[in-house]
């Protein structure tokens, strides 16, 4: 079986391709799991060592637009599935407009193209956001997002993911494409440097603290997030990828389980990992750029249809920090409580 995974070289894409690696085969659309030959990573930067080092992966590096459009790009017509992860971030988009549709939209429909005229028709698992969901005065959301809950999004990057959930489905009505659309939580503890995404500081006031460094927390204490560690993302992609058209059910996005808990309860659970040493590095400084952002997200979600296809949520927060830790002792420099 040959995979692609666009955004292949960032946190996520290289996650995703360490764990199909070490299972070593996918079940793909319910059929009977066949062993995975190659995982072609795209992104504009070169896979960590530790991928490019196995002979089941092979990069191709350069822009995603480009590569689309480049004829000898063997890699498309080979691809049983395709795991779409590649685009521009919140912030980005915020802030260069035409950085966000080139990344989000225009490539997200490039791809779409490039694969219907392959006429493979191979399984697309295309990475949303909770982004596509957005509060605001004249059309507030239900203080409980459910599966059935209609998307209105507040910001360029939630319309452009909405727009790529819509396009997703049509070429997946049309028989181009087995697409699903899986809608991502904030995901936290990202390992790494911040990026430009405004939920970058979810991961930042807990990774900084515990390497030692301050770290910028710039909404309110009561500022409500859902949340997914890596690990459980992780399990959302491969799983759409896995399930039956039957089981997966409308083409509709899926929005992934989460926890809920405020930026308050973030910083208390970082005291009980690492004490009151790390919640001292939080630099509580206003950004209201950022605040604009976040404060149109929702907070809290029901995800019953996630729950029937096996997807569980992280047990609490504490326990994903404790797993940060434990998957990133070098990156660790204050003393953890047992």
């Amino acid at each position: 079986m040959q995979i692609v995974i666009t955004g292949g070289a960032g946190f996520l894409g290289a996650r995703l391709a360490r764990t199909l690696l070490a299972s070593g085969s996918l079940s793909l659309a319910g059929a009977p799991a066949q062993p995975i030959e190659r995982i072609t990573l795209v992104d504009r930067v070169a896979p960590p060592d530790d991928l490019a080092g196995d002979t089941r992966i092979a990069a191709a590096v350069g822009d995603l637009n480009d590569q689309l459009a480049a004829p000898d790009a063997s890699y498309w017509a080979t691809a049983a599935a395709v795991f779409h992860l590649a685009a521009a971030v919140s912030g980005e988009c915020e802030a260069d407009f035409d950085l966000g549709m080139r990344s989000n939209f225009a490539a997200t429909h490039a791809l779409l193209e490039r694969l219907r005229g392959l006429g493979t028709r191979p399984v697309l698992v295309f990475s949303s956001s909770l982004a596509v969901f957005g509060h605001s005065p004249e059309q507030p959301v239900p203080a409980v997002i459910g599966d059935e809950t209609l998307p209105t999004p507040q910001s360029s990057y939630g319309i452009q993911k909405f727009i790529g959930e819509q396009l997703v489905a049509d070429y997946t009505r049309k028989g181009f494409v087995r697409g699903r659309s899986v809608r991502l939580m904030t995901v936290s503890v990202r390992p790494g440097r911040p990026n430009g995404a405004a939920s970058s500081f979810f991961s930042g006031m807990i990774r900084e603290p515990l390497a030692g460094v301050r770290a910028a927390c710039p909404v309110p204490d009561d500022t409500l997030v859902a949340l997914a560690s890596p690990a459980r993302t992780i399990e959302g992609l491969v799983r759409a990828a896995e399930v039956d058209d039957t089981r997966w059910g409308p083409r509709t996005a899926l929005n992934l389980p989460s926890i809920s808990l405020t930026v308050g309860e973030m910083a208390a659970a970082l005291e009980r990992v690492a004490g009151p040493t790390a919640t001292a590095l939080l630099d509580r400084t206003p950004d209201p750029a950022i605040q604009r952002i976040v404060k149109t997200w929702p907070g809290r979600f029901e995800a019953p249809r996630a729950a029937a296809l096996g997807l569980k949520t992280d047990a609490s927060f504490e326990q994903v920090i404790r797993d940060y830790v434990r998957e990133n002792p070098d990156a660790v420099k204050l003393p953890v409580n047992a």
